[in-house]
């Protein structure tokens, strides 16, 4: 068996992942990930809504 064939560690947070075996820092740095992850969906949706209003618009006039 070689390196290759191990299973790899997921990166970044699991949702639904057992945080028994986890400590208070890394609980931390968790909730840390989680939000930077939230900011970035929310940016990614006011991009998005705002392309649409746009295009919104211009169909309209």
């Amino acid at each position: 068996m070689s390196f290759e064939d191990l299973p790899k560690k997921p990166a970044g947070v699991m949702l639904g992942e057992n945080l028994d075996l986890l400590s208070v820092a890394e609980l931390e740095q968790r909730v840390s990930q989680l939000e930077s992850e939230i900011q970035r969906v929310r940016a990614a949706i006011q991009s998005k809504q705002a392309s649409k209003n746009a295009a919104d618009a211009f169909f309209r006039s």
